[in-house]
């Protein structure tokens, strides 16, 4: 048994999928634009993700652009049978790195079509629609135009799953409306606890839910309590922000992202980390002392 395999597994779509997986944004340049600035060491970092067990690979094509899925590719293909890749549509990035919406049906053709070319595969297990009325913090605005679109692609096969990313409650129950969520991906860590009614309202329905930046995103998580949970545990802050996650519910889905080994294997070892009752508590109360 792996080291991930203690964390256990959860509903992705039609597979069980261990509970602890891997985000592939840090594999690109800096501001997740351009070329890393090791390739040969991105690739040695998927596959050890692969050796540690990994069956779930977080990803976008808006990655670099282009820059992330082929790197995954030239590491990893052909792909073991148990490894379940994700990715997202529904932005582009222009000439210098930002992010503009990409909402429109032939837009998001072009995305689905990009991924399964660079990833090298003839369909997506699951692709995600970024919302981007906002950055990181979801806003409402109708997704039923690019929803359908998607439901369409997944009609011709290109698609076997559809999820939701940076989206409110009220946007996942209309979307579900028009094709089955198979999962929701938005900000959620230790400190930032916006979404844990919404966690809860997906447990209850079997639906997974996967918190991008779990420690804190471009500001890692700054907290004394954190800190100091980890010290009596002997264990690291961010090893400690993902036990919590973790624990948090079992629908929790984790895509720790990293472009060094080292640190690839401090996030694996959150999965043996248990938190005892008073420690949970000590944590929850950062959330909360945030709201």
């Amino acid at each position: 048994m792996s080291l991930i395999d203690q964390a256990g597994t959860y509903r992705l779509g039609d597979r069980d999928v261990k509970r602890l997986g891997y985000g592939a944004m840090q594999l690109a340049g800096p501001g997740v634009f351009g070329p890393p600035k090791d390739p040969a060491r991105a690739e040695q970092v998927l596959k050890a993700v692969i050796e540690a067990g990994v069956d779930h690979i977080d990803t976008s094509d808006f990655y670099g652009p282009h820059v992330t899925n082929q790197t995954i590719k030239r590491a990893l293909h052909p792909y073991p049978t148990d490894l379940c890749l994700v990715t997202k549509v529904g932005a582009v990035r222009d000439a210098e790195g930002g992010w503009n919406p990409a909402f429109s049906a032939a837009e998001l053709t072009r995305a689905v079509e990009d991924n399964l070319r660079n990833l090298g595969l003839e369909r997506m297990e699951v692709v995600n629609l970024r919302a981007m009325f906002s950055a990181h913090a979801p806003a409402e605005g109708s997704l039923e135009a690019p929803l359908t679109a998607l439901a369409e692609l997944r009609e011709r096969g290109l698609i076997a799953h559809i999820g939701l990313s940076n989206v409110t409650r009220q946007q996942v129950e209309d979307g579900s409306r028009i094709v089955p969520i198979a999962c929701v991906q938005n900000l959620y860590n230790v400190a930032n606890r916006d979404d844990d009614a919404l966690i809860d309202h997906l447990a209850a329905q079997g639906t997974a839910y996967v918190p991008f930046f779990p420690l804190g995103g471009f500001s890692p998580l700054q907290s004394e309590i954190l800190d100091d949970v980890a010290a009596g545990l002997d264990a690291t802050p961010m090893q400690v922000a993902l036990a919590w996650l973790l624990a948090r519910s079992p629908n929790i889905l984790l895509i720790p992202g990293t472009s060094s080994l080292a640190h690839l294997e401090e996030n694996l070892q959150a999965a043996a980390l248990e938190l005892p009752d008073a420690a949970m508590a000590r944590l929850d109360a950062i959330g909360e002392g945030m709201s």
